[in-house]
């Protein structure tokens, strides 16, 4: 499953999860402070690993890069001073 979201900055940018559990963690069309959505998209990826490993016996490496990734932004968004801002959660894709 992708998902795309709009960050404080106006960046649009995917994210592959490995499960659907994402969006029990994000709504589309709704938007969450940085940190906020940063903790969300840690605890989902996480419960992806864990179901990923459960079906297929390994843990998916894509969950752990998602997560790298949205930390990368989030530090960029806070040495820009958008520490504060919100992210959107555009949409899912299948």
């Amino acid at each position: 499953m992708l998902f795309e979201v709009r960050w404080p900055d106006g960046a649009l940018q995917t994210f592959y999860s490995p499960s659907l559990i994402v969006q029990e963690y994000l709504e589309a069309g709704r938007e969450y402070p940085l940190a906020d959505f940063v903790d969300r998209v840690r605890t989902a990826m996480g419960v992806a690993e864990v179901r990923v490993r459960a079906k297929y016996g390994m843990g998916c490496s894509m969950a752990p890069v998602a997560v790298a990734q949205v930390e990368a932004v989030q530090a960029e968004l806070a040495a820009a001073g958008l520490a504060d801002g919100a992210v959107r959660v555009e949409r899912f894709r299948t």
